[in-house]
């Protein structure tokens, strides 16, 4: 990279900082090896000096293969190597890298040969690997090149418009222990019991299982532990360097406990319907592990997407925790942008992404401190339906929100199940108008292209931000809104976390307890963070037209009602959620 190349990098990293938009780099887990002496690149020969770095079993430098050329791998277990790390991350902002994060990728970890491949070589002769020139060449996987041609394009118009619609010798191993692999009658590379690698023997595309830890650790015994090391290590640097800010990872590699230091994404999947769908099953088991920030590669990473696939499934990763578009080297373009139909389900979605993000960050504090999952599978919230125990084509956020994405291609409608059994009321989030759902069964729903169904469960309250705005800071800077859903019975309930978002460990914060019932909504406000927005609007559904709507005792004025939804909305108030606010109608 030229310099003057790097000052414009750097101009726009602060250009976004000051647009409250925020840089989280790649970083990999493999630290180049400088080929010569007048090479200067002081991760590597800093570590070196440090002596951070994973060993051969005979104590050399353990050299694998990841895009730099030769590389060394960082050894968590190293005594000095928080400090070497910590020490390279804060060097990195101080030559105007002003990250806000990091991405940990490659770091299962990922090497490129198998075995030191370094040792002993002529480490001139490897130049950095180049993606150059790469060029993913097959069609999109519904393309259908004798109705569209050769040239690749293919839109949508609502209707099916794509083909994918119509069509034994066993070697005997001693005992080991700490250092087992330099002794010479043990070959932990090949063990005697299979372990079923994808790409063959356990070192291939990754360390070798011989490599050697502080301590004397062999990698076979402590190799699932890389990723979630390198990950404590560095949420604790990042810490260092941002003092008193919230450390925000994505990882690649997990373990038990992952969920503490970093959040993950799903690793490199595949630009087809199937993987939109496995989408679903990777974000609900890693509720389980307690790893809650999860999401995968949208629109797909590896092949090529198409306009309809990204249409779908950006709007499907709005309603996930982690959400990001991700493509690989030489593959169609795929930013939203690029479809116009993909940008208008974009906006929308994101819309009300931005909207719930009270909501989400209320399910994540509860995440933080009881353990809840965020994302819920249905029969979480319903265990006494068997017939959700196999849904894994919807699911909730929360208790409140019900998600039903399209999964396959050519359709515009979807089938989807309402739990309750008839007993609980479903709202649309887009028109909040009442489901009439088939009790115990699939209902059909309407699903035209850039529409996504999503609904609210009844006898919830759900604080929101009434103007999604272009970033995050600048939606939470504008007020707040709170939607009432309704149950028969004419009551519901709902409370909210508050805090700054930012401050670590989290300081002050407020709890917004939302109570309904009886033609009255109740909010009781405790906590020692000051809300400094208000509350505009209230908008209540399942009720007959009132005559009178009074809120803290004084009439309202500003009001209206919808009979098609049973939808009283009271706007252009001021309410201070700092303190008890009583809303009633009659």
């Amino acid at each position: 990279m030229s310099s003057e190349n790097s000052s414009s990098n750097w101009s726009v990293i602060f250009l976004m900082a000051a647009n409250h938009q925020h840089y989280i780099p790649i970083v990999d887990a493999g630290v180049a090896v400088t080929l010569n002496s007048t090479d200067v690149y002081y991760p590597f020969s800093d570590g070196l000096q440090q002596d951070t770095f994973i060993k051969n079993p005979d104590g050399s430098l353990y050299m694998g293969q990841v895009w730099p050329g030769y590389t060394a791998f960082p050894d968590w277990f190293g005594e000095n190597t928080q400090t070497w790390w910590t020490d390279a991350l804060r060097n990195w902002t101080e030559m105007g890298v002003e990250f806000s994060g990091i991405w940990l990728d490659m770091n299962e970890p990922s090497s490129f040969c198998s075995y030191s491949c370094g040792t002993g070589a002529n480490l001139s002769a490897l130049e950095p690997l180049s993606v150059a020139g790469i060029v993913v060449t097959g069609y999109p996987e519904c393309y259908n090149d004798t109705l569209w041609g050769p040239s690749g394009n293919m839109t949508i118009n609502g209707t099916s418009t794509n083909s994918c619609a119509a069509a034994g010798t066993t070697s005997l191993m001693l005992k080991r222990g700490v250092g087992a692999a330099g002794e010479p009658d043990i070959n932990i590379n090949a063990p005697p019991y299979a372990i079923h690698n994808g790409f063959g023997p356990l070192y291939a595309h990754t360390l070798a299982t011989n490599a050697t830890h502080y301590g004397g650790y062999a990698e076979l015994d402590v190799h699932n532990l890389f990723g979630m090391m390198e990950e404590k290590t560095t949420h604790l640097a990042v810490q260092s360097v941002l003092p008193g800010k919230r450390p925000f990872l994505i990882s690649r590699s997990t373990f038990p406990s992952t969920g503490k230091w970093s959040g993950h994404w799903l690793g490199d999947n595949y630009s087809k319907w199937q993987y939109m769908y496995l989408n679903i099953q990777g974000v609900l088991q890693f509720q389980i592990y307690q790893i809650p920030m999860v999401g995968a590669d949208t629109c797909g990473f590896s092949d090529n997407t198409d306009e309809e696939l990204c249409n779908r499934w950006m709007q499907l990763s709005a309603f996930v925790p982690f959400y990001r578009n991700h493509n690989t080297y030489g593959a169609l373009p795929q930013e939203p942008y690029r479809w116009d139909s993909v940008a208008n389900a974009s906006r929308i979605a994101i819309a009300a992404r931005y909207s719930l993000l009270p909501y989400w960050y209320t399910l994540f504090a509860n995440a933080s401190t009881n353990g809840l999952p965020p994302v819920r599978a249905l029969f979480y919230e319903f265990p006494d339906e068997p017939e959700l125990f196999s849904v894994d084509r919807q699911w909730l956020v929360g208790s409140d929100i019900l998600v039903t994405p399209v999964l396959t291609p050519g359709t515009t409608t979807v089938d989807g199940i309402f739990p309750g059994r008839g007993s609980v009321i479903w709202r649309d989030w887009w028109t909040h108008a009442v489901v009439s759902a088939t009790p115990g069964a699939n209902t059909t729903l309407d699903a035209p292209i850039s529409h996504i169904n999503v609904h609210i469960r009844d006898s919830s309250v759900l604080l929101l931000h009434q103007n999604p705005a272009y970033t995050i800071y600048e939606t939470r800077e504008g007020p707040y809104s709170l939607l009432v859903s309704l149950n028969a019975a004419g009551t519901a309930s709902g409370d909210a976390y508050v805090d700054d978002g930012i401050s670590y460990p989290p300081g002050p914060s407020r709890i917004l307890t939302f109570q309904a019932g009886g033609g009255t909504l109740k909010v009781e406000s405790k906590g020692e963070y000051s809300i400094l927005q208000k509350l505009e609007t209230i908008t209540v559904l399942g009720v007959q037209k009132p005559t009178t709507v009074t809120l803290q005792g004084e009439a309202v004025q500003g009001w209206s009602y919808i009979a098609s939804t049973e939808e009283l909305v009271v706007s252009g108030v001021s309410v201070d959620l700092n303190g008890k606010t009583t809303l009633s109608w009659e």
